[in-house]
């Protein structure tokens, strides 16, 4: 033990200055960047800071804004540029930058492996989105990109070096705040005679923020006479700042050639013959991002103008003046952007105060936050106009980097593009043949497994492209299961494209089927997709909870309960019920997915998609039993209370409203009907059938086969008339359910066996009437004849034995349509019949196997007088029904003679 000490002090001394002199290795200040130090240049999340390089393994930020992000990390690249940033950048650091900074300053260390000789670019960077929010160039490397929209960049110069350290135009020495959604930043510079102002506010896009200096000495109605500048943001998207002086509180108008109003100083006074302006306000910078309007501009401090614009002491304290509002675009009449009385509230959309410009002040504590970020153009689809898809140069593209050539729809750059569920949107694809357009759910697009990311396409492909000469047409349905937020890109090329915005239709749009359920109160929708069927439901007044069933009563049914609980979030329950009880009410586990649950003003929509038929495991679960075939009507009712939960359930928590009775929907057919006691209606059409199919047709039958030894055509007459009689009840019994139940399916198996035996038993009258004649006494049978003898009995046979077959297919569709309970006993009696039917034939037939045999015997002997020729046809007897009768005179059989009598 007292040797192990000393080795243990020693391996901890060894190993501390190991990683003394590992540290001091990384460390180190050999890098010619050492000291380096530049402005972030912000391009998302409104992010401002100072960056410092400190030594060869870290940086320092400080005065650090910027709003959270999703997976925000460092990242590095060797330049600014699309694919360097995008497919060689990489993260520097393990710090990650998800949280909202405000005037933060910290060290940041690199990775052991990172260098700042592998380093042009340090970047703020958002992976799931491939979002730089701001970045700062090292060494000489030069911005690829193009600018933010601005008009002056010599504040922002686009490269950044020891000597020459880049100034970001966002960056100020001092800021105010005006009020919380408008901030006024500045910084001095006495001795060139001017002073750059920055104005930034979260208000609208054709909004503009006013600055200036009241009149000198003014005590009351500051506003009138102000020198002031109007700042904002053009539709196209650049800034503008402008020299403005006030006369009235009004709108600027100019009348017998005197301006009055809110005017810019040129309306006042044109541009003199030397050419010098009025406007001495010098616009720098402007750009709009995440919903935050931002101008910068310089103005001097004294100006030749003594007219419209004020002398400014920076030392002194001076009455300056603010406001927001509404902006009116230049017209034919005003060239120019002329502001609209700022209205609202003191202090929030308009004010004064004393500034001294020399003093220093930082009231502005983190990035301003807009409630809405994204104001790019929205483009709403319309089902009969198709929308332009081209390609364009990048110039406010929201999610930068971005490639110099991006998607415009409707020659607008990048729109956020609103579609309905239900509404088919066209695409006419124009933007060349190297973009294929694509819908797809990967938020970069140009095909995400080039990435080893999965994405879903719902529309377009690598085919998907065309040009202005030949367009390529692109019709795209989202249905009710697409997905809130999808992308349009194409698929050869990351981030040209934006967002799709997938918002809700008209259930009407979205369902392809509908109903009105009993009582109108609840309207039933339903689309069929392969082996899925999504389901929705709307009551038509105001509920706690909605429910719908499928069944015939609650009892026994399988329902799916739309309700809200205390804070306001909407669930779909599914249960079986068994009784008509709270207790009876049972929770189920359905697979459903989809599910929605909304309430607009108390009328409650619920909707879900489910399988067909339920894949379970456990095949005794209630639910396994929920199966749906749409060849079959399904049985829907509803219900609806003022109160559901999602535990122990009440009496309290049953329905105060329900259908009278169930809606039979036909789910193939889109259509519906109530579903009535047809039982006796059905029942006279058994009766009938049964009549026909099991006593009168056969009966027919039976007399043709065992009566035509009786003398004369008595049983000619007992089957036509038996036969005419069962066809006509046979058309009565049918024509009877057909009227009733406002027609039939073939789809059940009842209908298709019935149809069967009326088509053959409609036969026979036919085939009877082609009859050929029958041979004379002595003739041979003819073949024609000969075919049909058997046709006819073979046919009318058949007819029967479908006939029969239909009688127990029908009593099978009469229990599950309207679950007769005595329908295992009607099949018992029926079967019954059928056994002692053929019974009764069987006795019949060798009855009549007797009685020819015994005529066969007797015609061996000598038979004296008249002996009637029995036509009878044995054709069920293989053994020569039709035999010739002078064969067997040759082959030794019997003969009669008659004598004649002697005169």
């Amino acid at each position: 033990m007292c040797d192990q000490r000393p080795n243990l002090l020693g391996s901890l001394v060894l190993l501390g200055f190991f990683i003394f002199f590992v540290n001091g290795e990384e460390c180190s200040n050999s890098s010619s960047l050492v000291g380096h130090e530049s402005e972030f240049k912000m391009l998302q999340h409104q992010l401002r800071g100072v960056f410092t390089v400190v030594d060869d393994c870290s940086f320092r930020v400080s005065r650090f804004d910027m709003l959270s992000g999703s997976d925000v990390h460092w990242w590095g690249a060797m330049s600014s540029d699309f694919d360097n940033m995008t497919n060689d950048g990489f993260v520097i650091s393990d710090q990650k930058l998800n949280q909202t900074f405000k005037n933060a300053s910290f060290i940041v260390r690199l990775m052991g492996n990172v260098t700042w000789d592998k380093l042009g670019v340090v970047s703020v960077w958002d992976l799931p989105t491939a979002s730089d929010f701001g970045h700062v160039l090292l060494s000489n490397a030069t911005e690829s990109a193009e600018s933010p929209p601005s008009e002056g960049n010599d504040v922002a110069p686009g490269k950044s070096n020891n000597s020459e350290p880049f100034k970001a135009p966002t960056m100020f020495d001092n800021c105010k705040k005006l009020s919380d959604k408008y901030r006024l930043r500045w910084s001095l510079n006495a001795e060139k005679g001017y002073v750059d102002i920055g104005l930034e506010a979260t208000t609208g896009l054709l909004n503009y923020m006013a600055f200036g200096w009241a009149k000198p000495n003014s005590t009351s109605n500051l506003m009138l006479n102000a020198d002031v500048v109007v700042t904002g943001i053009r539709e196209d998207g650049f800034p503008f700042a402008d020299d403005f002086y006030i006369t009235e509180s009004s709108v600027c108008s100019v009348k017998e050639g005197t301006a009055t109003g809110v005017c810019p100083d040129t309306v006042y006074e044109e541009a003199d013959s030397v050419g010098s302006s009025v406007n001495n306000t010098k616009l720098v910078y402007g750009h709009r991002i995440d919903g935050v309007s931002f101008v910068r501009y310089r103005r001097p401090l004294n100006d030749s103008d003594n007219k419209f614009d004020f002398p400014v002491n920076s030392t002194e304290n001076l009455t300056v003046i603010w406001a927001l509002g509404v902006i009116k675009p230049p017209d034919v009449i005003n060239p120019y952007y002329l502001p609209v009385n700022h209205g609202g509230v003191e202090s929030e959309n308009f004010g004064h105060f004393s500034l001294n410009l020399s003093d220093h002040v930082d009231e502005c504590f983190g990035p301003l936050d807009a409630e809405n970020k994204y104001d790019q153009d929205v483009i709403i689809a319309d089902a009969h106009a198709p929308l332009v898809v081209t390609a364009g140069p990048s110039v406010h593209y929201p999610n930068p980097p971005n490639p110099s050539k991006v998607l415009y729809i409707n020659k607008k750059e990048a729109p956020v593009l609103k579609v309905e569920r239900g509404v088919p949107v066209k695409f006419s694809i124009e933007a060349g043949h190297d973009v294929s357009f694509y819908i797809t759910s990967d938020f970069l697009g140009g095909n995400a497994s080039l990435r080893n990311r999965t994405e879903t396409i719902y529309a377009g492909g690598q085919e998907t492209h065309g040009v202005l000469s030949s367009p390529l047409e692109l019709v795209w349905a989202p249905n009710r299961n697409t997905p809130d937020q999808l992308y349009y890109h194409s698929i050869f090329q990351e981030k040209m494209g934006w967002k799709v915005q997938v918002v809700d239709g008209g259930l009407s749009d979205m369902y392809n089927n509908s109903v009105n359920l009993d009582d109108q109160q609840v309207k039933f929708f339903w689309t069929i997709v392969g082996d899925s069927i999504s389901i929705a439901a709307r009551g038509e007044k105001k509920s706690g909870y909605l429910a719908i069933g499928f069944g015939s009563e609650m009892t026994n049914s399988y329902a799916y309960v739309g309700w809200f609980d205390r804070n306001g979030t909407g669930h779909v329950n599914t249960y079986w019920i068994d009784g008509e009880s709270a207790s009876a009410v049972h929770p189920t586990t359905e697979n459903m997915t989809y599910v929605r649950c909304k309430s607009e003003e108390g009328i409650i929509t619920l909707e879900f998609t489910r399988p067909l038929k339920p894949s379970c495991s456990h095949r005794d679960r209630p639910e396994c039993k929920n199966m749906i075939d749409p060849t079959t009507p399904l049985k829907v009712i509803w219900a609806m209370g003022a109160k559901w939960t999602d535990g122990q359930l009440t009496e309290r928590n049953m329905h105060s409203v329900t259908s009278q009775r169930p809606v039979r929907v036909m789910l193939t057919r889109g259509s519906a009907e109530a579903d009535q006691d047809l039982r006796p209606v059905l029942g006279v059409h058994g009766f009938m059938m049964f009549l026909a199919w099991g006593i009168l047709l056969p009966g027919g039958i039976l007399s043709a086969r065992y009566l035509k030894h009786i003398k004369g055509d008595g049983w000619f007459k007992i089957h036509m008339y038996l036969q005419c009689s069962g066809l006509a009840i046979v058309f009565l019994g049918l024509l009877f359910a057909v009227a009733e139940l406002n027609g039939f399916s073939f789809s059940s198996t009842h209908v298709k066996f019935g149809f069967t035996a009326i088509v053959l038993a409609c036969a026979q009258p036919v085939n009877a009437w082609l009859r050929p004649a029958k041979p004379a006494q002595g003739e041979l049978i003819s073949s024609k004849r000969l075919i049909w003898e058997y046709s006819h009995s073979i046919i009318g046979q058949s007819a029967v034995v479908i006939g029969v077959v239909a009688l127990f297919t029908g009593m099978k569709h009469l229990g599950e349509r309207n679950g007769t309970e005595n329908v295992d006993g009607l099949n018992l009696a029926l079967g019954l019949w059928v056994f002692l039917c053929v019974v009764t034939v069987a006795y019949l037939e060798y009855r009549e196997r007797r009685r020819r045999k015994a005529r066969n015997l007797s015609r061996g002997n000598w038979v004296l007088g008249n002996v009637e020729e029995d036509d009878s046809i044995d054709l069920i007897d293989s053994r020569g029904g039709f035999r010739d009768k002078d064969d067997e005179d040759r082959n030794g059989g019997r003969m009669e003679i008659q004598l004649e009598p002697l005169k």
